[in-house]
């Protein structure tokens, strides 16, 4: 019997792997960290898990009411509900490339560290940490599964508060068992297109929905070389659910991004034959002027300002080696996303009021 504690509920990804721990562990309970402004929604999210697996496998499901800015998450029992966990899997963070650097430091950094100390308390099998991607910042050229800090800059609080919590993880995995999980630009689900919020490569989907049947949709120079590496929802909860199950991923940092990226211009013209555009005209522009334009934007454009224009001429590549030895076999593998872009692009139509803000 496995006792699962996760943080993240009833987020984006953490909804989704609730589900594929449920599925995989006959026995044992999901305890879920929930903010209490997000119980209702939590109780709602278990209820829909319902139709996917089943009644009495949601019965495992229990909410711990809490908050990882607290050194001792803010819950009633904390040695209770450490002694009653046997593995730990860390979501939760401010998912925002616009976010301020003290929310951003209080629930990515220390929020961690106090995630860390939680899984030494329970003397936990495995910690599960989520990072990212962007940990690489600016980095020029091939970042491995085992490079973190290459002497990188970063774009932001985002990138910046990610990179320290990877750093406090891994200073720790002596002490704790660890897997580290790093997902590319998370979109929607590659079969129904389901996501919680629109940025990133949205922007240009929001760009060409809102033309005609000829599109202009400006990227800034060098995104015909830049590889703009986004994974759909699903890969990355199979990839986790999957790998956090096998012995051999202790100790191991997994890229879950697509080993065969687009770069910018070509994810473009992908989406824009998933619009139905009868032509996608790409103008390129010096980045520079754009970013002068964003810092003016006024609130209605939002979705352009957390658009990740820096992570459409992204000087880094991502080596999915780990990933890909491990998950071999598993039948989990990265689609591309020209084979699933008609499907984001479907769901965004049929849902335009979706923010450009998760749940943090």
């Amino acid at each position: 019997m496995t006792n699962v504690f996760l943080t993240g509920f009833p987020g984006f990804l953490g909804s989704a792997l609730v589900e594929r721990l449920l599925e995989r562990h006959d026995e044992g309970t999901v305890t879920c960290l929930v903010q209490p402004k997000y119980r209702s929604k939590a109780e709602q999210r278990v209820d829909g898990i319902d139709a996917a697996v089943d009644a009495d496998a949601t019965q495992r499901v229990a909410f711990a009411e809490g908050d990882i800015t607290d050194r001792h998450l803010a819950v009633d029992d904390y040695d209770g509900l450490a002694d009653g966990t046997d593995q730990v899997y860390h979501l939760a963070a401010i998912y925002d490339l616009t976010v301020d650097r003290a929310p951003a430091k209080a629930v990515n950094i220390d929020g961690t560290r106090h995630m860390v100390e939680f899984a030494a308390a329970a003397d936990a099998d495995r910690l599960h940490y989520v990072s990212t991607v962007v940990v690489a910042g600016d980095y020029e050229g091939r970042f491995t599964e085992e490079m973190l800090q290459e002497g990188q800059s970063f774009h932001n609080y985002y990138e910046s508060t990610k990179h320290m919590a990877e750093v406090a993880v891994r200073e720790r995995m002596d002490e704790v068992p660890t897997t580290i999980y790093r997902p590319g630009v998370a979109v929607g689900d590659s079969e129904t297109g389901e996501t919680q919020k629109y940025d990133g490569m949205y922007a240009f989907v929001e760009g060409l929905v809102d033309q005609g049947d000829n599109a202009v949709i400006p990227a800034p120079r060098g995104a015909s070389e830049g590889e703009f590496n986004v994974v759909p929802r699903d890969y990355i909860v199979d990839a986790i659910g999957y790998l956090s199950g096998i012995e051999e991923s202790e100790g191991r940092t997994y890229h879950l991004a697509d080993p065969d990226p687009l770069t910018t211009t070509e994810l473009v013209r992908a989406l824009g034959e998933a619009a139905d555009k009868d032509r996608t005209v790409i103008v390129p522009y010096p980045k520079g002027i754009l970013k002068g334009l964003l810092e003016s934007l006024k609130p209605e454009s939002e979705l352009l300002r957390s658009g990740g224009l820096e992570y459409q001429t992204w000087p880094a590549s991502f080596d999915c080696s780990n990933a890909v030895e491990d998950l071999a076999g598993s039948g989990i593998e990265c689609p591309g996303v020209a084979d699933y872009a008609g499907t984001l692009v479907e769901f965004y139509r049929e849902h335009p009021d979706i923010g450009t803000e998760g749940m943090n």
